[in-house]
């Protein structure tokens, strides 16, 4: 597609296009992926998502292919380890999450069948959506009550950092919600 029109936000980087074209809003149902999502929303808490981008690799390679089954069973040991990997980003609270999530992760799967079908019910009515996404309606739109709620829930059944933005981003990522904006050619 010459010169398609997207988003604003994916300025002109490869990285952050490619993200935008190929990923953002895109349904996702596999497991292991949304854990990813997930984690990778929690450590991207006050900075660039291009920062997390950029890292994601070093990301999979820490956290075993973020296979919550694995990073399940990681150890202080572990930590220790991934305190020293400047490949990642750096922040305890954010490993310790990582670990903490993929327990919790396992449990969802025990109850829901997959963590897909445990998100699924957060899935906003497409009645309850704006006509028109614009830059302005997405500015104002850091959450949503689906967001707030899957937020809540998530932290009653012991998750970390998981706040009710950080899972709207989530929400957009793996395409509970469609924030392309209208006049992008990737809605």
């Amino acid at each position: 597609m010459p010169n398609p029109k997207r988003c604003w936000w994916c300025g002109d980087d490869p990285l952050y296009v490619r993200y935008h074209d190929e990923e953002w809003g895109k349904r996702v149902t596999d497991d292991r992926r949304l854990f990813e999502k997930i984690c990778l929303e929690g450590f991207q808490a006050g900075l660039s998502w291009l920062i997390i981008l950029r890292k994601r690799e070093n990301f999979r390679r820490a956290f075993a292919g973020f296979d919550f089954v694995r990073v399940a069973r990681f150890t202080a040991r572990d930590v220790k380890r991934l305190l020293k990997d400047a490949g990642i980003v750096r922040h305890r609270g954010k490993i310790e999450s990582t670990i903490n999530n993929a327990r919790r992760a396992i449990e969802l799967r025990r109850e829901f069948g997959t963590l897909a079908a445990y998100l699924e019910r957060w899935r906003p009515d497409p009645k309850s959506r704006p006509r028109q996404i614009t830059k302005a309606v997405l500015m104002g739109m850091a959450k949503s009550p689906e967001s707030i709620a899957l937020s809540k829930d998530l932290r009653k059944r012991g998750w970390t950092f998981v706040g009710p933005t950080t899972m709207y981003a989530f929400m957009q990522g793996v395409g509970l919600v469609n924030d392309h904006l209208s006049d992008c050619d990737f809605r």
